[in-house]
């Protein structure tokens, strides 16, 4: 979308107040949406988040993986609300209709991560004047699988006092866990023969790799909740032939719950695969948070003074709290406006009164702790 061409007759005919919202805040998430970051090309979003930082008296700058960072206070009590920048690929046209924000990463995390700059920014005065320090984080390739952003994160900075991750959850609940993850490339290639001979094909014998996994599971995954059954999924699936062998390339997709037996499921994988060639990737732990800490208690408090009710969530998904949770060993929940059900679908969207929401709760929240 051409920036000088955005949306702001629709902008100005909303009644913000209504909302919780000033148009800076609006324009803020607004301007997020408009500037594409799929993941590897989050630089020209980072820049611009680095300058609206700067000019509202953060400390701010970009690391050397292009996240971007702004610091408010000095303290001892450290804060980090770290949220990622990137989204998957797709254009989906910037416009708001009807009280809702339309665009790539309106949901799945910029709505989230403008509500962390904009809580913060609220609470600016105050944090000079306190102990606290809080670090806002715009972490790069959290969609990628590879998690760059935040693992620079962990490198440059050490364990806080709490943690909040970006994700959204809606303005008023907080997710306190995410499944594991494995990535699977299965290759296999034989030499061709004729499709009357004796013998199993490629993708037969790629197709007997997966039936076998799918046994496998069954009795890991009876009787067990969602949050706790070990899911599968098959990626991609391609074969093909140059006349003397024949090939097939399989991606495949675990999503792992807490306390797995990862090693045991990956010795089982190399058996079963025979000849085929494998290449794991992508692989987080499961993690699962507690409710009784101080983090937690401020959110159910704030969402409670805004007549919420609020909820507690686990996700089938990853996140960057699966790389993140093992180094610090803090209270840690991931929290954000929208509805996660809309992340990477063509009709991702987020309402401009749960943005609001969501920034008075959380800028509650970093009074309270």
């Amino acid at each position: 979308m051409d920036l000088n061409q955005r949306p702001t007759t629709a902008i100005s005919n909303l009644k913000l107040g209504n909302y919780g919202l000033s148009e800076e805040e609006l324009n803020l998430l607004l301007k997020m949406v408009e500037i594409p970051s799929p993941s590897h090309h989050e630089a020209a979003l980072s820049s611009y988040m680095v300058d609206y930082m700067k000019g509202n008296g953060f400390q701010a700058y970009q690391d050397g993986v292009k996240n971007a960072i702004g610091i408010l206070g000095s303290g001892e009590r450290t804060i980090i609300l770290l949220g990622h920048i990137d989204t998957v690929p797709g254009n989906i046209p910037v416009r708001i209709e009807q009280g809702r924000l339309f665009g790539r990463g309106s949901v799945d995390a910029k709505g989230p991560m403008a509500c962390f700059i904009a809580a913060a920014n609220r609470c600016r005065n105050e944090i000079a004047r306190s102990d606290k320090k809080i670090i806002v984080v715009g972490a790069v390739e959290e969609e990628a699988a590879t998690s760059r952003g935040a693992r620079e994160t962990i490198r440059g900075f050490k364990s806080p006092e709490f943690c909040v991750i970006g994700e959204p959850s809606s303005w008023s609940a907080v997710t306190l866990g995410y499944k594991g993850r494995l990535l699977l490339d299965y290759e296999l290639e034989i030499p061709l023969k004729h499709t009357a001979a004796q013998g199993k094909l490629v993708c037969e014998e790629a197709i007997d790799f997966w039936n076998g996994i799918k046994s496998w599971s069954l009795p890991f995954n009876e009787r067990k909740g969602t949050f706790d059954t070990l899911d599968t999924s098959i990626r991609s699936f391609n074969s093909g032939n140059d006349g003397i062998s024949e090939q097939v390339r399989v991606k495949l997709g675990f999503r792992l719950p807490v306390d797995f037996p990862l090693e045991q499921f990956k010795v089982f994988l190399e058996r079963s695969a025979s000849s085929a060639q494998l290449k794991f990737s992508g692989e987080e732990i499961a993690v699962r948070m507690g409710k009784s800490n101080p983090l937690v208690k401020a959110f159910l408090q704030s969402i409670r003074a805004r007549q919420g009710s609020p909820k507690f969530k686990v996700k089938t998904g990853t996140s960057d709290m699966n790389v993140v949770a093992p180094h610090w060993k803090c209270p840690m929940l991931a929290y954000g406006p929208g509805d996660s059900s809309l992340d990477h679908t063509p009709d991702e969207h987020i309402t401009i009164e749960e943005y609001g929401k969501a920034i008075d709760v959380l800028e509650s929240v970093l009074r309270i702790i």
